[in-house]
């Protein structure tokens, strides 16, 4: 059994989770954290992960890049590994995320979806083909109105995927309208949608002289996040200190 404190358990994604773990026997979540503390699955829920007293295996994460200090600290502070399934992290924050990796496990992902990981892994295999072949690639993602950041983790992951398979890396470009020149081949245009209540839509467009190839993948529930996220905190429950991704829970 591996017991999971979740971070952000009364949002709508921690509500998701909530779910998808009732429905496993080898999981349980044993607490919750959220500034709502309305106990309304059957465990305790404390304001501040510092008032926690519950023990666990894992901590899953999807709340706030403003509480990551705090879940940081009871990480390190109690040996528990960390799923970190929050986007909008900013540069200096993953720096403290790769610093505590040192002491106790982390697995941080963008997006936990497996189909999206894998659709990763297919891009770095295959993106040297297509650039050194004359393929121009853009990055369009959707998400609903409510999405805070963009363009969104899972796009920047998508196109980080891409680079690890180039020699040489390709610049993010997310906006052309200042520009009056043609496309250079050394940029991967990246555009955000924002409307309505899409879950996640994101396709890589590799489009070349005369035929275009596009790879998508669309999410119809936010319930693909969540078993992603609960698959990793299976897998991380016990693990050594160190940086992981999905890429290592789907081996």
């Amino acid at each position: 059994m591996t017991d999971i404190i979740l971070s952000g358990c009364n949002g709508h994604m921690g509500q998701t989770v909530t779910a998808v773990a009732a429905e496993q026997s080898d999981v349980r979540i044993a607490a919750g954290i959220d500034v709502n503390t309305d106990n309304k699955n059957g465990y305790p829920v404390f304001s501040s992960i510092k008032d926690c007293d519950v023990k666990a295996d894992v901590i899953i994460d999807f709340s706030s890049p403003a509480v990551l200090d705090d879940i940081l600290s009871f990480g390190k502070d109690n040996k528990i590994p960390l799923v970190l399934c929050t986007t909008g992290y900013s540069s200096e924050q993953i720096g403290k995320i790769e610093d505590a990796s040192k002491d106790i496990a982390i697995l941080r992902s963008a997006n936990m979806s497996i189909g999206i990981n894998m659709l990763a892994k297919i891009l770095e295999e295959t993106a040297e083909k297509f650039i050194g072949s004359g393929f121009d690639c853009e990055i369009v993602e959707k998400h609903h109105r409510l999405k805070k950041d963009a363009p969104s983790g899972t796009a920047l992951l998508l196109a980080d995927a891409i680079n690890e398979g180039l020699e040489k890396d390709l610049d993010y470009v997310y906006d052309r309208s200042a520009r009056n020149e043609k496309r250079p081949d050394t940029e991967i245009g990246i555009s955000a949608i924002r409307g309505g209540t899409i879950p996640g839509d994101h396709d890589v467009i590799f489009a070349g002289t005369d035929e275009v190839i596009t790879f998508s993948h669309k999410a119809y529930s936010k319930a693909v996040f969540a078993k992603g996220a609960v698959k990793a905190a299976a897998f991380l429950k016990g693990r050594s200190a160190g940086l992981y991704s999905m890429s290592d829970v789907l081996g």
